[in-house]
């Protein structure tokens, strides 16, 4: 089956300098794939600078790949045509981290509704056009007549959030990119908008990319996580079995920084490096190789791939190279699907 949309062995190099050339990897050999029939959630996780919005940006067609492709329905997003792409612009929908700069300060928030609505010619009178936008507010939780007709800065952060995904709900879209969409929002409200989200996925059947740097809120929503190190995998499947049973060093290591609400607990203390990963190169073999207690020989050489630990897990580690390896293309293969343990859950 064809997917919704599939990132094949992404790479994206970035360059700056005139005179000594420097070159920045933001995400390399990614792979990800949509299934169009089993509508899942699927968390992005990683430190700052790991690539998520790199990738996001990707998937989105705002940046094009250094190597591999990002395809919609089979068709790379780089030889689209206008038609295509106005179908992938209603198909997959974007929610950004900063509410706020969506919006023009001197348009009431109605603007940023009725714009996909008469671009896409989804209502034929303005009556139309408004029982639209009214339902798609009541979907998230907002009342129409306290929202519609105000400025930006006499809302919410988090009414300012449900707004955008309100406006991503009346396209009616497959696939919704959320790239940390409650980072900046107060704590108070971020459920609020993980509820409306996961309500997407449950009650209209829409895939979502959630990407978070906070393991917290992705345990809570997502059915899959991917994890990133430095623009690279380093560990995927089942959300549960990688958050309460992580194999990866770098995943262990974010899952013991995870605050937990009893101040007698100490810190958990970072494990210190091995004695062998003082050899590590930045460039060369394992990228997490430098910070890892567990480096050895062959972590000096080459990356690690990917392999297959547990029915619904892999982790790009060589403590577990007795374990088949995965192919790029294959790391879908590890999630659960919507049809199976997800629906049961």
């Amino acid at each position: 089956m064809t997917a919704l949309l599939e990132a094949r062995d992404v790479t994206k190099i970035f360059r700056s300098g005139f005179i000594a050339r420097k070159e920045t990897t933001a995400l390399e050999d990614f792979s990800l794939r949509i299934d169009p029939e089993q509508p899942c959630i699927t968390a992005v996780v990683g430190e700052s600078g790991s690539g998520k919005t790199t990738m996001a940006r990707l998937l989105l067609g705002l940046e094009l790949p250094t190597k591999g492709d990002v395809l919609y329905k089979g068709q790379p997003l780089a030889r689209m045509k206008r038609h295509e792409w106005l179908q992938f612009r209603r198909d997959v929908q974007a929610v950004f981290q900063d509410p706020f700069e969506v919006y023009n300060p001197f348009y009431r928030v109605d603007h940023v509704l009725e714009v996909p609505i008469d671009k896409f010619g989804l209502a034929q009178s303005k009556a139309e056009r408004r029982s639209l936008m009214v339902r798609a507010l009541d979907a998230v939780g907002l009342r129409p007549e306290e929202t519609l007709g105000r400025f930006p800065h006499q809302l919410s952060g988090g009414q300012r959030q449900r707004i955008m995904v309100a406006r991503a709900l009346l396209l009616k879209p497959r696939l919704i990119i959320a790239d940390e969409p409650v980072s900046m929002i107060d704590a108070s409200l971020r459920a609020t908008v993980l509820d409306n989200l996961r309500k997407l996925n449950e009650q209209f059947g829409i895939s979502i990319i959630y990407i978070t740097h906070d393991l917290t809120t992705a345990y809570q929503i997502g059915h899959n996580i991917v994890v990133l190190y430095r623009g690279s995998v380093a560990e995927a499947g089942d959300v549960r079995l990688v958050v309460k049973e992580p194999q990866h060093p770098y995943t262990q290591l974010l899952c013991g920084s995870i605050p937990l609400p009893d101040p007698s607990r100490p810190w958990r203390e970072q494990p210190m490096p091995s004695e062998i990963a003082r050899q590590a190169k930045e460039d060369r073999g394992c990228k997490f190789a430098t910070r890892c207690p567990h480096t050895f020989e062959p972590c000096l050489e080459k990356a690690p791939p990917l392999f297959h630990t547990d029915a619904h897990r892999a982790a790009a580690c060589y403590l577990y190279r007795q374990d088949v390896a995965l192919a790029g293309d294959e790391m879908d293969s590890i999630f659960i699907a919507m049809e199976g343990e997800v629906a049961r859950r």
